[in-house]
């Protein structure tokens, strides 16, 4: 199942709503679970490179099942990652992209923001991911 647009807008309006508690403009993104985009809101004085960031942290976040602050730590110079980022016409490999997994544990899309410190990226994006879903995929042998 993909994420709906009711479900994108109600990620969008969590997550906006945390980037102004926190003081911040954002870049949102939502993409379904095959990584289309589905819905992207840019707050008022949000920096344009936070355009494409936020899109490729959420794409980041679908195409592996993992948050993207746990790709980044997986990509470091000699980690098993290392280089990942170069695929895929670009990843994003540090915190703020996370997937969006629904109530049967299948991952319907993910959300990525960008815009402040990565902090506020990945508190922002949770805050959106949460009211539509878990953020977590179940254990599964092929998942790392």
């Amino acid at each position: 199942m993909h994420v709906t647009i009711d479900q994108a807008e109600k990620a969008i309006e969590a997550a906006r709503q945390k980037a102004v508690e926190l003081g911040t403009q954002m870049c949102i993104a939502v993409v379904d679970s095959g990584g289309n985009l589905k819905a992207f809101y840019r707050m008022d004085g949000a920096w344009v490179g936070s355009i494409d960031i936020a899109h490729k942290k959420a794409k980041t976040a679908v195409f592996f099942g993992m948050k993207t602050g746990a790709i980044g730590g997986l990509s470091q110079p000699g980690g098993p990652l290392y280089g990942i980022e170069h695929s895929n016409d670009g990843l994003i490999t540090f915190p703020g992209g996370i997937p969006i997994v629904d109530t049967d544990g299948e991952m319907s899309g993910a959300i990525g923001v960008s815009g402040s410190s990565v902090e506020n990226d990945d508190a922002v994006a949770l805050a959106g991911a949460k009211v539509i879903g878990n953020t977590e995929l179940p254990d599964h042998p092929w998942r790392t």
